[in-house]
């Protein structure tokens, strides 16, 4: 692997990014491959908080992404979402299409260990929601979504889109899709889902599901859970407090509130899953030419520093972003 730079996309102050050379080669690696980045993928959740600042300190460790550079709040190089072509490194891994939890950058170095190879059936440009993906998985899998039971998803974004479509496929389920803006319901229709504004959503439901990053939001779920039933936040806020309403029918419900984030795999799931095994089922699911319709634009690397206020903006509607090299 020769020695070269790279050019990589940093967050140079919150609300303000630019493109920068970083050297590529790493010495310290152990069985490196080089990456030829065709495609990264831009989610609104995480990503927007990172892009304005607002990670709060005591998250900023955890918060880490697998080869981020600098710290938060910036400057910083944050992104998961790469998928490129082999160009150097194993010959059982050499002009492979793979995935790798990597910022946005146009080439890198990363060990093999890094690298997911995409499974036949999924192609490049969807594969950038693989990281979405696991989150959605996750969710699921904190829910424990049962056969026949009436499911609430809340935020029609990439993950809680992702994330009804997943438990839409445990049979006899009923799920609706709910969300502020009636411009989702076109999402919706994509992935066969129902939909509704919160004004018209089913209430009384089993399970409640909050991806909407809004304390609106999870007052929502909890107004339409039904008795004792389970409500699931997936939503991350970053700074701030959420005001929640707790005064109403969540103690007379004996409602139940739980917390689920990627970062940890469910303790039920510990014993015979890994985040490797996770990120390949998440790519295996990626092969349905539905999840096209979560992409919402596409634009060139070279143009990032230029979009990504548009991108960020609290109004701007985009569900993932596609970042094209």
């Amino acid at each position: 692997m020769a020695n070269q730079d790279a050019t990589a996309f940093w967050l140079s102050a919150p609300g303000k990014g630019e493109l920068r050379q970083t050297p590529l080669q790493r010495a310290d690696i152990e069985a490196p491959v080089e990456v030829l980045t065709r495609y990264s993928g831009i989610s609104r959740g995480t990503e927007a908080l990172v892009f304005h600042g607002r990670v709060p300190v005591s998250e900023q460790r955890r918060m880490r992404a697998p080869f981020q550079e600098g710290d938060f709040p910036a400057p910083v190089k944050y992104g998961y979402s790469s998928v490129g072509e082999v160009v150097a490194g194993p010959a059982a891994l050499k002009g492979k299409t793979v995935f790798c939890l990597y910022p946005h950058q146009d080439r890198y170095v990363v060990p093999a260990s890094a690298v997911h190879v995409l499974p036949e059936g999924t192609p490049a440009e969807r594969a950038i929601l693989a990281a979405n993906m696991e989150t959605a998985i996750n969710g699921v899998w904190d829910a424990s979504p049962l056969p026949g039971e009436r499911i609430t998803v809340i935020g029609a974004g990439v993950v809680g889109a992702l994330t009804a479509y997943l438990c839409r496929r445990i049979i006899g389920t009923e799920v609706q899709l709910v969300d502020i803006d009636p411009k989702r319901q076109a999402l919706a229709d994509a992935l066969e889902l129902p939909f509704a504004l919160p004004a018209n959503a089913h209430a009384d439901r089993d399970l409640v599901i909050h991806a909407s990053g809004h304390s609106e939001g999870l007052n929502t779920a909890l107004a339409l859970a039904g008795t004792e039933a389970r409500i699931i936040e997936m939503s991350w806020y970053g700074e701030g407090s959420v005001p929640v309403s707790l005064g109403g029918a969540f103690h007379s419900q004996r409602l139940t509130l739980r917390a689920s984030q990627v970062g940890r795999l469910p303790t039920h799931q510990q014993p015979r899953w890994s985040f490797e095994r996770r990120l390949t089922l998440a790519l295996r699911l990626l092969a349905d030419p539905a999840l096209d319709a979560l992409i919402s634009g596409e634009s060139s690397f070279a143009a990032l520093p230029n979009v990504a206020a548009d991108i960020f903006a609290p109004d701007s509607g985009v569900l993932c972003h596609r970042i094209r090299y």
